[in-house]
């Protein structure tokens, strides 16, 4: 079992930046897969990024460039950098954590409670 909570979200002006953190629970963290999804209201869930436990990357062609996931396993923790955000990026960002490195929410395992993100035009 895995337990993930996240931090960092709130109001930027469009153009701006912000880095949200999501700590994680148990000893067995570092062997995840760990993404980050967005939802906006009314809308499915969408890919942010990925980073696998030996630290390989997989980001949405949307957050390529602006957006950078990593993560600090003596922390427990992965972070998802976002520069240069957008208005229409207004959302709850989720991190999860599964043995599948992809874009599929369906099959990460474990989520977090969500951050929200609100860029101002």
């Amino acid at each position: 079992q895995v337990r993930m909570v996240e931090s960092g979200g709130g109001l930027v002006q469009a153009g701006g930046s912000l880095r949200l953190s999501c700590v994680g629970s148990g000893r067995t963290f570092s062997s995840y897969v760990m993404g980050w999804f967005r939802q906006a209201p009314g809308k499915e869930r969408e890919f942010v990024a990925a980073i696998s436990s030996g630290a390989s990357l997989y980001s949405a062609d949307s957050s390529k460039g602006r957006f950078t996931i990593s993560k600090n396993n003596a922390k427990n923790t992965v972070y998802l950098q976002m520069n240069n955000l957008k208005p229409e990026e207004t959302a709850v960002y989720y991190c999860a954590a599964g043995n599948y490195y992809g874009s599929d929410s369906r099959r990460y395992d474990y989520w977090g409670q969500g951050t929200q993100v609100t860029v101002s035009s």
